[in-house]
Parts: C-alpha cells; sequence; structure tokens
C-alpha cells in the first residue's frame, strides 16, 4: 500500500531560544511573547532561567496563553546537568484540544555525558482527525566555539536508534545546516525545515539588516511527515524597533506546520 497523507488537520509547532527566560520579564513583555505564539498548536523553549524566576516566567505566559481563547498546559525541565553557568531549563507548551502526552516529558539522560544541556524529550498524541504521535526533542547546544558538533553527531545518534519514532528535532543547534555532522540524518530521511534562513539578531542594524546567524531550526523525518510550511517569525519588522525587541530575545522563533504520514 503506498503512503498516505492523514486527513487530519495539520500541526503547527514553534521553537524558540527565548534568552534568559526568567523575572526579568515583565507582564508587557510575556504578553509580547504570548501574541507570538498564541497562533500554534506546540511551543519549545529554549533558555528558561535554571534559578529562581524561570518556571514562574513559564507558568505567567501559559496564564496569558490561557486568556486568549485556547486551553494550554505546559512541562519545565528540571535543571540540566551541565558544566557551571550553562544549566538552563527547558519548557514545552500545547493546546489541551490538539494534543495530549502519551509519555512524560523528560530530559535524555542517556545523552548527558555528550551534551552540555541534554535535550528535553516528550511524547505526544494527535486529539483530531486520524489519530497520530510524534516525539519532539527540545535542545540548546554548547557555543559555537565549543565544537557543538560533537553533541549534534551524539543526537543524531541517538535519533536513528530509535527510528521506529517519529522524532522531531527543535532548537537553537549553534550550526548551520549544511554542517557535515548533519548528514547522517539527512541521509537517513530527515530533513530541515529550514535551509540557510538567519535567525538570530545582531545588536545594531546596519543597512536595514538585523539578521545575523542561520543556526536554530527544526528537524524532522519526511517519510513519517509532510512539511505544510516552515519559517522564522520575525516579530522586529523595522530597525527602529531592533533594541525594544531584543529585550524578549536575540533569536528568531522557528515554526513548522506538518501533517502525519500514515503508512
Amino acid at each position: 500500500m503506498p503512503s498516505l497523507v492523514s486527513a487530519q488537520e495539520e500541526m503547527a509547532l514553534v521553537s524558540w531560544n527565548i534568552r534568559d527566560f526568567g523575572k526579568t520579564k515583565s507582564a508587557e513583555e510575556i504578553e509580547q511573547i504570548g501574541n507570538i505564539l498564541k497562533e500554534y498548536d506546540v511551543i519549545a523553549l529554549q533558555e528558561v532561567v535554571a534559578g529562581y524566576g524561570g518556571s514562574q516566567a513559564v507558568a505567567r505566559l501559559a496564564d496569558y496563553l490561557n486568556r486568549t481563547g485556547s486551553k494550554w498546559d505546559y512541562s519545565i525541565s528540571a535543571p540540566t546537568k551541565s558544566p557551571k553557568y550553562k544549566t538552563e531549563k527547558y519548557a514545552f507548551l500545547w493546546k489541551t484540544s490538539r494534543l495530549k502526552i502519551i509519555e512524560k516529558a523528560r530530559l535524555i539522560t542517556d545523552l548527558e555525558e555528550c551534551v552540555y544541556r541534554e535535550p528535553y524529550q516528550v511524547k505526544f498524541e494527535s486529539k483530531k482527525g486520524s489519530k497520530g504521535s510524534f516525539t519532539l526533542l527540545n535542545y540548546h547546544s554548547r557555543k559555537h566555539s565549543e565544537q557543538p558538533e560533537i553533541e549534534m553527531s551524539c543526537i543524531s545518534d541517538y535519533m536513528k536508534n530509535h527510528k521506529d519514532e517519529n522524532i522531531i528535532l527543535a532548537g537553537d543547534f549553534n550550526l548551520t545546516i549544511d554542517h557535515s555532522v548533519f548528514d547522517k540524518l539527512k541521509n537517513d530521511s530527515y530533513k530541515a525545515c529550514l535551509n540557510g534562513d538567519k535567525t538570530t539578531l545582531k545588536r545594531l542594524c546596519k543597512d536595514g539588516n538585523y539578521l545575523n546567524h542561520a543556526i536554530d531550526n527544526i528537524i524532522y523525518n519526511a517519510t513519517k511527515n509532510e512539511l505544510i510550511d516552515c519559517d522564522t517569525i520575525d516579530f522586529v519588522q523595522e530597525c527602529d524597533q531592533l533594541e525594544s525587541m531584543r529585550m524578549l530575545s536575540d533569536h528568531l522563533p522557528v515554526y513548522m506546520r506538518f501533517k502525519f504520514v500514515m503508512n
């Protein structure tokens, strides 16, 4: 039998390195962030502050989202097992009308010896149309100067060793997608959502340009998912807004709309 795309509605995933998400975020900034994210079904956040204020900021965001017309739930990781000053938390937020958790979110401890911040994993099942499921990995790599390709190689092996699952990897890789470390995934039916789109913000706008590095992305298995749309969410828009918008984050969110492929 040939593969058929499920009749279910498309799913909308957004991933965002939200930079030091914690008590310093004002109510106005939480509202701005919520308005950027509210149209999506599931959110993967990186750089939630590990100390006091990080979990509270996620709860504040969920509270705001719950006042925008849909019911949301959320899950926050324990602090990553990281070198000093590199520890963070991750968070997932999702619309309960669209998704339910079928495997509880957890940090992947199998990878803690290989990565600075072990990915945060959860398994969701769709609640509408023909049922489908996916395992979402939320990941923030070490800095570009610290050889993040070492981490990406380990994560690629983990994904290949769990190829029976519909794994989607979302996050900040601190690598461009044309780096050779991604070849082992590309050769195993995985594709990148973005292809060279810049996702980080410069400190200053020059000649109308405020975008910098192409390092945030979503990687999905093309035999299990049909890509509908993918892009960054440019919440800056104009140079004169760069300074104020950098208070939200120095990264743009990346979104992917997709459908499950049913065999």
